[in-house]
């Protein structure tokens, strides 16, 4: 079981991996788990204060700072994964993600929000996905492709339509390009996160337990290595027999119905003792 596990000898490429949080934490854990982890961030700076460290820790991690939006930026990241020791093995695409600004009626968006959008969270997880599946498929090898999407593209994104239509188009491009490359043996997958603790959220959803008891059916926000634990099993040959499939990974999120209460059972029975008696064990 360990060695299914093992990314020794494989080279991954993770985009979006300075934040601090669920692409820092996957570039941790698959240089852990033997991957050389070329760690791509736009920002020097946050691959100097999050990356930095892990590769002073002795881990086979490459910081790498370049512009997944533009075509350079992603020559410049098949460049380095060329260069690195070992085979082009895997992806995975954190590299988004929507500012609190963007958060608006869907009337008010202007073409301008919607393409940044779809640019930082289509347009750059498309085109790395195509560069480094056409340098896997060149090399004769099978691969692995791993996207974030997110909860608000499984579902509605009310005031957030933009990031949902966005992140939703994810699921489907992770779909099409599955089929297109499976017989070249390379997966294709993707993991949609539900609330977690990062720095980025941290902007916009402030701690509140009660609320999270309430709107998460497991009472609480995910951590980044939870998410992190996900992508390496659909990078990993545990998940050699999965393809096309987006997993959530959201503490039962979307399990949680607009008219249950904080204890799962329905706002609508007023008759409390019949409440106690259907949660009896």
């Amino acid at each position: 079981m360990e060695g299914l596990l093992d990314l020794s000898g494989r080279v991954v490429v993770v985009s979006g991996a300075g934040g601090g949080g669920i692409g820092t934490t996957i570039t941790a854990l698959a240089a852990e788990a033997g991957a050389t982890v070329i760690a791509v961030s736009r920002s020097q700076d946050n691959l100097d204060e999050h990356v930095g460290p892990l590769a002073r820790r002795g881990l086979p991690v490459v910081p790498v700072a370049a512009d997944a939006r533009t075509d350079d930026g992603i020559a410049t990241i098949m460049d380095r994964a060329r260069e690195a020791e070992g085979e082009l093995y895997g992806l995975v695409n954190v590299a988004g993600g929507a500012a609190p600004a963007t958060w608006m009626p869907a009337t008010r968006v202007s073409r301008s929000d919607w393409r940044d959008l779809f640019t930082a969270n289509l347009e750059t997880t498309f085109f790395t996905s195509q560069a480094v599946a056409a340098e896997i498929r060149a090399q004769g090898n099978p691969g692995s492709i791993v996207s974030i999407s997110s909860i608000s593209g499984m579902n509605t994104a009310p005031f957030h339509i933009a990031y949902g239509a966005a992140k939703a188009a994810v699921v489907a491009m992770t779909r099409t390009m599955a089929l297109e490359l499976a017989t070249d043996g390379i997966r294709v997958n993707a993991i949609a996160p539900g609330v977690t603790e990062t720095a980025a959220s941290a902007t916009y959803v402030d701690p509140d337990p009660d609320r999270d008891r309430a709107a998460i059916a497991m009472g609480r926000r995910g951590r980044p290595e939870e998410q992190a634990g996900a992508v390496l099993f659909l990078l990993s040959d545990l998940s050699s027999y999965i393809t096309g499939q987006t997993l959530l990974v959201d503490g039962g999120m979307n399990l949680k119905w607009s008219h249950l209460a904080p204890d799962h059972t329905s706002l609508f029975l007023k008759d409390e003792t019949f409440r106690a008696e259907i949660r009896r064990t």
